[in-house]
C-alpha cells in the first residue's frame, strides 16, 4: 500500500491551517488517515510549524513519500536532512558521531537564520508601527492647527457681531431719545403769558377810545349827509 505524507486542511474559510498527517495515497484529501504527524500554520509570519521529529523519520525510513509542501516542510525542520546522514552512516561514509555532529552544526545554522529572520520581521513591524504613529501625530496636529484658526475664525466673528449689536443699540437708544423730545416738550404745560404791564394797557384803553370817537364821528357824518338828502328831496 502506497503511503504518503501530506497536508489535510482545517480550519475556516480565508484562515486555513494543517495537519500532517500520514495516509493512503488513494484516500481522499481530508479523509480517513493512519497517524497525525505534527501541524503547520501559514498564516504566521514566520509560518508555525510544529512536528514530531523521530515519528517522521521512521516513516521517511519505511519509505512514505511526502508531498511536495510536506517535502520543503521536512526540509525546513531538519528531517530530510538527517535521513540523508543516516543513509551515509549506513553505507560507511562517515560515523554517526561524525553524522550527529554534521546535523548539529547543520541545525545551529538554520536556527540562526530563522532567529535572524524573526529579528528582521520583528524590526520591520516596529519601523512600521513608528512609521504609522509618526504619520498619526502629524496628522492630529494638522488637525489641531486646523481647529485652532477655525475657532479663531470664530471668536473674531462673534467679537465684530457684538460690535454691530452694541452699535445698533445705541443708534436704537439714541433714536429713541430723539423721538421722545419733542413729545415731553408736547406734554410740558404752557407757559402762562406774563403779566401786562400798566403802560401797555393805557395805550390799549387809549386806542380803543380812539376808535370809539372815530366810529361816533362816522355814525354822526352819516346821519347828517341823509337829512340833507332828505331836505333836498
Amino acid at each position: 500500500m502506497p503511503v504518503k505524507i501530506r497536508l489535510s486542511r482545517k480550519g475556516s474559510k480565508k484562515k486555513p491551517f494543517y495537519h500532517i498527517i500520514i495516509t493512503d495515497s488513494r484516500a481522499p484529501r481530508d479523509g480517513k488517515f493512519i497517524e497525525r504527524l505534527g501541524f503547520y500554520n501559514p498564516g504566521t509570519n514566520p509560518a508555525t510549524i510544529e512536528i514530531n521529529f523521530d515519528r517522521t523519520l521512521e516513516w521517511l525510513q519505511k519509505g512514505a513519500q511526502p508531498a511536495d509542501t510536506c517535502r520543503a516542510i521536512l526540509s525546513y525542520k531538519g528531517i530530510l536532512m538527517k535521513k540523508h546522514l543516516l543513509e551515509g552512516v549506513k553505507k560507511g561514509a562517515f560515523s554517526e558521531a561524525e553524522a550527529e555532529a554534521r546535523f548539529n552544526a547543520w541545525l545551529e545554522e538554520k536556527e540562526s537564520k530563522i532567529q535572524a529572520k524573526k529579528d528582521w520581521i520583528t524590526k520591520e513591524r516596529d519601523e512600521k508601527f513608528k512609521k504609522a504613529i509618526e504619520a498619526e501625530s502629524k496628522v492630529s496636529e494638522a488637525r489641531a492647527v486646523e481647529i485652532a484658526k477655525k475657532s479663531a475664525e470664530l471668536t473674531e466673528i462673534e467679537e465684530k457681531t457684538e460690535v454691530t449689536e452694541t452699535a445698533s443699540e445705541e443708534v436704537v437708544k439714541a433714536t429713541a431719545e430723539v423721538a421722545d423730545k419733542p413729545r415731553k416738550d408736547e406734554s410740558s404745560p404752557k407757559k402762562k403769558p406774563e403779566k401786562e404791564s400798566a403802560e401797555t394797557k393805557t395805550e390799549k384803553s387809549l386806542k380803543a377810545k380812539k376808535v370809539k370817537v372815530t366810529a361816533e364821528e362816522k355814525t354822526t357824518k352819516s346821519g347828517s349827509k341823509t337829512e340833507d338828502s332828505k331836505k333836498k328831496a
